[in-house]
């Protein structure tokens, strides 16, 4: 399915959305691939707009994608990133998680990760898919939701 963009009135929404909150960013919206429009916007202080641990990040790419559902009818996903700060998180969970999936195959013992959300489990099981030494596993409910690394049976 494709969906037709306007790459152009996609950035100004995002711009005039981040120019009526107080700050000024500059917008990039990247090649529109399978079925997510991914936007890098960067800004010289991007700590109050990532907030701790990402969650008001979160919050207004889901407050950004409301908007953009209007302009771009066709079902889609939204990747919003500020100062690249998900690719630099997602990079760290994948090494995080072949360390630990390495110590595990050496050590035999399972390991439990800290509570994490939906989107950087998804980022850790997907690193560990491949192997044949280790599978990981997620438990808990809500917020407290986390995944076990455990040696292969």
């Amino acid at each position: 399915m494709t969906v037709d963009i306007d790459s152009e009135k996609i950035k100004n929404i995002t711009k005039e959305f981040f120019d009526k909150m107080g700050f000024e960013v500059d917008v990039e919206v990247k090649v529109f691939e399978e079925n997510t429009l991914p936007v890098d916007v960067q800004i010289e202080d991007p700590k109050i707009l990532i907030g701790e641990g990402g969650k008001t990040l979160a919050e207004i790419q889901h407050l950004l994608k409301a908007i953009l559902m209007k302009e771009v009818k066709s079902p889609f996903f939204f990747h919003l990133d500020i100062n690249e700060y998900k690719k630099k998180k997602y990079q760290y969970l994948r090494e995080l998680a072949k360390s630990i999936a390495d110590e595990v195959a050496l050590t035999k013992k399972e390991r439990a990760l800290s509570p994490m959300p939906a989107a950087e489990r998804r980022i850790i099981h997907l690193e560990l898919a491949e192997r044949q030494d280790v599978v990981s596993e997620s438990i808990d409910q809500g917020f407290e939701r986390r995944i076990v690394i455990k040696p292969h049976p």
